[in-house]
């Protein structure tokens, strides 16, 4: 019997590694596996790929549009906590949240789902948008001058850094008071690299943030092609399904061959007892009030015009699908 082949982009995440080898295998379906170092633009219009790793918040706003080219799964990819991903010069005073009001904050892009969750921190802690001037632009030299405000600025308010310096140079400069970046730049991990976390104890507060919301944010959730859905309607939940035994592969293979760095034992052990074993599991069910939660924060943040609900973010998931309703 001939397998369906499913092209699928994504990030370059290890937990995948049991797939890309082949370890792991689907009687349903072949995924060909395509490593992207940048999400498509456009998911449904980009002929390579069935399927893929895409922005949250961009999927979010082509359903506030109407757009149904793409049938979100809710199973997220890519999760982080987002305190870490607030960082400051090494001699910045700063070392709090609440001391960010009315300073001089630096985006990689406005409407990107990670920054929509760190904001979302801030507004936690009494800062809003109109409480500090946010300037957005690219985060070193190396990376592409493209429009990263998609129509949100504000003049005054919210701008595109001018000349497009780096968001790293202004830090350096003392131009900026915090950059929100979800990745590190080159030199960041360097004793001497002249930046550092705005907050001293980020683990500390993200375990808090955890034990507050009860998960932790989901940045890109996997797309499908809408018409493979109509033709396969299992295939959301065959392939969820199938990403998360990869994930728990790779966990279990990590635990035992535990010495790709000195202390990955310690980081392991210390996540296992920070956060449930529960704390990546996907599916409409398990991830529903943080579903919920990003729905509200894009409203409040006027990334929508409507505040979707979870259930208009994933239409297909749960109930006429069983996504979410299985444990993983």
């Amino acid at each position: 019997m001939t397998k369906t082949v499913l092209r699928l982009a994504v990030r370059d995440w290890d937990y995948l590694t049991p797939l890309a080898l082949g370890d792991l295998r689907s009687s349903e379906v072949q995924v060909e596996l395509h490593r992207v170092g940048t999400l498509p633009e456009d998911l449904a219009a980009d002929p390579r790929y069935d399927a893929g790793e895409i922005s949250f918040s961009r999927y979010a706003q082509a359903r506030a549009r109407g757009d149904e080219a793409i049938v979100g799964v809710p199973h997220f990819l890519m999760r982080a906590f987002r305190h870490r991903c607030i960082i400051t010069a090494a001699q910045s005073p700063w070392t709090q949240i609440g001391q960010l009001a009315g300073k001089r904050i630096g985006l990689t892009g406005w409407q990107d789902s990670g920054n929509v969750w760190t904001r979302a921190i801030l507004r936690q802690a009494g800062i809003g948008m109109a409480d500090a001037q946010w300037f957005v632009g690219r985060l070193t030299a190396a990376h592409p001058v493209v429009d990263r405000l998609h129509g949100h600025g504000q003049a005054g308010h919210i701008e595109a850094v001018a000349d497009e310096r780096p968001l790293v140079d202004l830090l350096h400069a003392g131009a900026l008071d915090a950059v929100f970046t979800p990745f590190m730049p080159p030199g960041f991990f360097e004793p001497a690299c002249g930046l550092r976390p705005l907050l001293p104890h980020c683990r500390q507060a993200e375990v808090d943030y955890f034990r507050t919301t009860g998960y932790v944010p989901g940045i890109h959730v996997l797309g499908i092609r809408k018409a493979l859905v109509q033709a396969w309607p299992g295939l959301p939940q065959a392939l969820s399904e199938l990403l998360d035994e990869a994930a728990r592969l790779w966990l279990e293979k990590r635990r035992k061959y535990a010495d790709t760095t000195p202390w990955i034992i310690d980081e392991l052990q210390q996540t296992a007892r920070d956060l449930p074993d529960s704390w990546n599991r996907n599916g409409f069910v398990q991830n529903e009030q943080m579903i919920a939660d990003f729905g509200k924060e894009l409203h409040a943040q006027r990334i929508t015009q409507t505040c979707l609900s979870p259930r208009e973010l994933f239409p297909l998931a749960g109930w006429q699908q069983g996504i979410g309703t299985k444990d993983a």
